[in-house]
């Protein structure tokens, strides 16, 4: 066929060519405008305020996919369309990458900022706060109540390898996992102390370090006098007195389950026990407590002091003293301010039942005749607790007299010249002081110094 035959059909394929490739290019086209509008609206949709009308705070399970988040932020009302934010999970490489955890948004609440606060793992940090001097059977009990953590706790640890602070975590953490923490921060912060000590302190390991320190947390709550606390200790130790601290008597009695429901009593002092450092030589076996960083400091690096002795000082602190005799006389002005303070007591106790009573009275008279005929109860005293002779309650001042603080007035001033006079029993009374009668006969003098107590008053402490 002629060559000029052909040239017709060709022209009609490049004609088709050319009207197929303006089609194609037309659907790219406007693919590309509709890609970029839904583009757009999915941004301004991911990035307009959301549905909150008000702040609220949602859980995010541990194990949650990214599907089911987004689920579960739509039913929580924190966004509004679950797919779209599915979408914009995996466009920027954020599917996977949402952290569990309780999270508080704000009213208006974008779907970006709901994303950005997941992928950053910004949950509400709650916290746990462990006062110094808790057991470790009250720590335990403590996060064992906390009920956004999870979990349960395998043993209660050893006494004294945990360390009280303020704990940050998220709902939904481990129990155990808390507790490890704690048992971690105390061999961190101990290892750091033990390192930095006064080489001149008698306990020869940081575990007894320990032991000490959870001595001087349970005799006093103000810091400042913990260093001074903890020298007295420390010299009493030197001198082979023994400690006469009645805090690890009553660990003693109750295990650590907790303070005692009474006072301590003449046979609790008398009971030899492992913990009784009335009735033991040098340390109790283990800690009494879980000390803190301050009171651990104070054992490490004790005050420079040759104070022997200490007891309240009416302020809620306490004096120190170097000698018998000196102690002897803050004794007897305790005594005094003991006196007043429960004189005090009595009366304001006298005041609040009187005050019933009338209470008690107008509401008989305002009553039927029959019912003011009805004796009112409630407005008697409570009786007074009695105990056996030798379960009588030990005085606040000086917890080796025999007399309970509550008895009369004459009786307890007596008791001080008593006590003081059986306390000094074999330390030659030229002396005048302890550390003379050391001088003067090692030993008789060590157990003479320690036969009056370190009393029992204490600073208030946090509710145990």
């Amino acid at each position: 066929m002629p060559h000029d035959q052909l040239k017709p059909p060709r022209k009609r394929r490049r004609r088709s060519l050319r009207s197929a490739a303006a089609t194609l290019f037309a659907f790219a086209i406007l693919a590309i405008a509709t890609a970029a509008a839904v583009f757009l609206y999915g941004k301004w949709k991911f990035e307009e305020p959301g549905p909150l009308a008000q702040e609220a705070t949602v859980v995010i399970d541990r194990g949650l996919g990214t599907a089911r988040i987004a689920r579960r932020l739509e039913e929580a009302g924190a966004i509004s369309d679950a797919r779209l934010f599915l979408v914009a999970a995996v466009a920027t490489d954020k599917a996977g990458r949402l952290k569990a955890g309780e999270y508080s948004f704000p009213a208006g609440a974008s779907m970006a900022s709901v994303m950005d606060k997941l992928a950053k793992g910004k949950a509400i940090a709650r916290k746990l706060t462990i006062p110094e001097g808790l057991t470790s059977a009250q720590i335990v009990e403590r996060v064992r109540a906390e009920p956004a953590l999870t979990g349960e706790i395998g043993t209660v640890p050893d006494e004294g390898t945990l360390l009280p602070e303020t704990y940050h975590f998220q709902r939904g953490d481990d129990r155990q996992a808390l507790i490890d923490r704690m048992r971690a921060a105390h061999d961190t912060l101990l290892e750091k102390l033990w390192s930095q000590r006064d080489t001149s302190i008698p306990v020869e390991t940081p575990e007894e370090a320990v032991i000490l320190a959870s001595i001087v947390e349970k005799e006093t709550g103000i810091p400042e006098e913990r260093p001074e606390v903890a020298a007295v200790f420390h010299n009493r130790l030197k001198r082979g007195m023994r400690l006469q601290s009645d805090p690890t008597i009553i660990y003693g009695i109750s295990g650590g389950d907790g303070p005692l429901d009474r006072p301590l009593t003449k046979s609790d002092i008398d009971e030899k026990t492992d913990y009784n450092t009335y009735q033991i030589d040098g340390l109790p076996p283990t800690p009494i407590a879980n000390p803190g960083r301050a009171a651990l400091e104070a054992v490490v690096k004790p005050a420079d002091t040759k104070a022997l002795y200490f007891v309240a000082d009416g302020t809620g602190g306490h004096v120190f003293a170097n000698t018998l005799a000196e102690h002897r006389r803050n004794v007897g002005k305790w005594r005094k301010i003991e006196k007043e303070l429960r004189l005090e007591a009595e009366k304001a106790e006298a005041a609040a039942a009187e005050a019933e009573a009338e209470a008690s009275a107008d509401e008989a008279a305002a009553a039927s005749d029959n019912d003011a005929d009805v004796a009112d109860d409630s407005a008697a005293a409570p009786a007074s607790e009695t105990v056996a002779p030798d379960d009588k309650p030990v005085p606040q001042a000086e917890i080796a007299a025999l007399e309970p603080a509550s008895q009369g007035t004459d009786a307890e001033d007596a008791s001080v010249e008593t006590d003081d006079a059986s306390a000094s029993t074999g330390a030659p009374e030229a002396a005048g002081n302890a550390e003379d009668a050391d001088e003067a006969d090692g030993k008789t003098a060590a157990s003479t110094a320690g036969s009056v107590p370190l009393p029992r008053p204490k600073p208030a402490r946090p509710a145990q």
